[in-house]
């Protein structure tokens, strides 16, 4: 069983980002030194609730102090961008993490974004399988051909190469059913993201191996689960710490369009005491532990990725929640 953090680097518009990145670096510290395993960022682009760094200029700094947790990107909003670019960022990543790097991808949602980088509407599904099969190629040395409106390739190769052979392992997000097969078929894994509730990623579960199925492919070796969480000397104190700022990131992801990209009898939109039923896990370290045994008995992840701080949270708080993850929850799993 694998313990990683989801670091979302974001925090209310106007707050210091020097200081709330050096929070990110004793984060990071924190979490080596306990043991965890992985350490993931996500994108986003054009946010205007919240600050928020790029992640690949985040993992390369923080790369230098995760020791030898793995490092992943979860995710790249890969229709957005540049088939080369990533190619080429991405190797460097797992160069500068000694082979240690994850990529993530996905479609993305949100409409200011697909704007911005010129995406038409309907274009997410074959952009992303374009750069994917695009950038595999590039990775493993084979001369590619690519011709868009804004990217145009000849029989071009790349002498920069990922370490790790053929490519470092490809995680894809997915919340609909459809993208939940098309992670079977595309990726090495599906990273089960932390909107859904448990029913609802048991029920999906069963697309995803049934998709493994068609297209001949054992059950991955990993499967990365990511949860909400927050862990307190009590119920009812990680309820206090938790509701202020994960209820305002669940606000600004409704106002985002996130709810529409989830299944339609999963909804988001609720009051927050509905909303964290079956979805957040938030309570004592005993409680904390029986609802993380209970999602890998659902559904069989072996990498657990917990988001433990939401814009305006306090660091003290964060760390405080790390800290129990890994001296009081880990151990009863």
């Amino acid at each position: 069983m694998r313990f990683g953090l989801i670091l979302t680097n974001q925090h209310p518009p106007g707050e210091a980002a020097v200081a709330h990145f050096n929070e990110s670096l004793e984060q990071v510290r924190l979490a080596r030194d306990l043991g965890f395993d992985v350490v993931t960022f996500g994108q986003h682009f054009l946010s205007d609730e919240f600050q928020m760094l790029q992640p690949a200029i985040a993992a390369a700094r923080l790369a230098a102090e995760a020791g030898s947790m793995r490092l992943g990107i979860t995710i790249y909003l890969l229709p957005l961008l540049n088939p080369v670019a990533v190619a080429e960022e991405t190797a460097s990543l797992d160069i500068v993490t000694g082979g240690r790097f994850i990529f993530g991808i996905g479609l993305g949602y949100r409409e200011v974004e697909d704007h911005a980088f010129g995406l038409r509407h309907g274009e997410r599904v074959d952009r992303m399988l374009g750069h994917l099969e695009a950038i595999k190629r590039l990775w493993t040395g084979q001369a590619v051909d690519f011709d868009s409106d804004y990217c145009r390739l000849q029989g071009v190769t790349t002498a920069l190469r990922p370490i790790q052979q053929p490519h470092p392992p490809i995680w894809v997000a997915a919340n609909n059913d459809r993208a939940v097969e098309r992670a079977a078929e595309i990726g090495d894994s599906w990273i089960i993201n932390p909107h859904a509730t448990l029913a609802t990623i048991d029920r999906q579960m069963g697309l995803y191996r049934a998709a493994l199925q068609r297209v001949g492919k054992p059950f991955p070796a990993e499967l990365p689960l990511m949860r909400e969480v927050c862990v307190a000397d009590s119920r009812e104190e990680a309820f206090r710490l938790a509701r202020p700022s994960l209820e305002k990131k669940y606000e600004a992801y409704v106002a985002w369009g996130q709810h529409k990209a989830l299944p339609g009898d999963d909804d988001i939109t609720q009051s927050f005491e509905d909303l964290a039923k079956d979805r957040f896990i938030i309570g004592d370290s005993s409680g904390c532990a029986d609802e993380l045994q209970r999602c890998v008995e659902a559904v069989g992840a072996n990498t657990l990725i917990f988001r433990v701080h939401w814009p305006g949270m306090s660091h003290q708080t964060t760390l405080c929640s790390i800290r129990l993850l890994a001296e009081k929850v880990r151990p009863r799993l």
